[in-house]
């Protein structure tokens, strides 16, 4: 019988853990079910999506992304309308995609996942013809995005402090969003399109939101004061943000936004520069992505909570480990 191939993409970079034992622990998981895995690993912002295309073209059957949102759009971008599917080991700062998934940041669990094979073709983005997987964003989210990423240090905290500063000078624009054969004109904090349910960290901006239904989450954040806006970061964590008086949101297959000028925008967190209109557009079942076995349904406050307290048990599992 041929083997299976399965080509790693490691990001030594990414996020703020170890990623010493992972290639081993993927060739031995992956090995137990018949896969030979070649492992590469990324130097420079583009890499992913080179040794991912490649790696489509030579017939890999699976090409894994093992990093950040950065890391596995990077690699996305390479595999949308390909029949190659993309597994994902998360270990960047965020991991938005993969939590949205249900994929567990913990590594030899996102490893199991990736030996049980399960593949669900699912939906991705475009603005202005440029792909994003999980979230595309305008206004503050992409004001923020721009700073953490001159940042020296990673992780929650960073992007905290980051968010923290530029929330208490921010200005927002106004938008003209076009969708569903209606026009809302709107001075807005952030207008937010949503491929999946959160940014990353548990933040949930668009709590509903199906990466197989064909429709993207649009999410706009009006601009209150800066006591009201703040409660909307609170309920970003709680899966309630869609019931604050603050935020509008609906569903649409596509759009077009429209703002004064030119700007700064972000594509799954990572920072870019985008002219004053911007179309958005679902492409359903464009990507294949090995997901869990179980979809497991989100329920307010208890999804968050118990994603909270998961993490709050890996982090120190993993002080105990160094400390051993």
């Amino acid at each position: 019988m041929t083997p299976r191939k399965a080509f790693l993409i490691i990001n030594p970079i990414s996020g703020t853990g170890d990623k010493s034992g992972i290639r081993e622990l993927v060739e031995q998981r992956l090995g137990a079910k018949g896969f030979e895995v070649t492992t590469g690993f990324t130097s420079a912002k583009g890499d992913a999506t080179v040794m991912a295309s490649d790696a489509s073209a030579q017939g890999y059957d699976m090409v894994i992304a093992c990093g950040g949102d950065g890391t596995v759009n990077e690699t996305a971008r390479a595999l949308r309308g390909s029949h190659t599917p993309l597994g994902i080991i998360p270990c960047g700062s965020g991991n938005g995609l993969a939590r949205h998934l249900g994929i567990d940041v913990d590594v030899a669990s996102a490893v199991e996942i990736l030996s049980e094979g399960v593949v669900t073709d699912c939906d991705f983005g475009t603005a202005n013809g440029q792909p994003f997987f999980c979230t595309f964003g305008v206004g503050f989210d992409a004001a923020v995005s721009e700073k953490f990423a001159q940042s020296k240090k990673r992780g929650p905290l960073t992007y905290l402090s980051n968010t923290v500063k530029e929330y208490v000078n921010y200005q927002p624009d106004v938008y003209t969003i076009a969708a569903n054969g209606e026009v809302l004109t709107e001075r807005a904090f952030l207008v937010a399109v949503c491929n999946a349910s959160q940014y990353g960290n548990n933040a949930y901006i668009a709590p509903k939101a199906s990466m197989t239904d064909g429709l993207l989450d649009i999410i706009v954040v009006h601009y209150g004061n800066l006591l009201t806006t703040a409660f909307v970061g609170l309920d970003l964590m709680t899966g309630l943000i869609d019931k604050n008086f603050l935020i509008h949101t609906f569903r649409a297959p596509s759009a077009t936004i429209t703002r004064a000028s030119a700007g700064p925008v972000h594509f799954d967190g990572e920072p870019a520069a985008m002219p004053a209109r911007i179309e958005v557009d679902c492409r359903k079942g464009g990507i294949r992505i090995v997901t869990p076995a179980l979809d497991k349904p989100f329920k307010p406050i208890i999804t968050p909570v118990t994603a909270m307290v998961n993490d709050m048990k890996l982090t120190l599992r993993r002080i105990f480990e160094r400390q051993q």
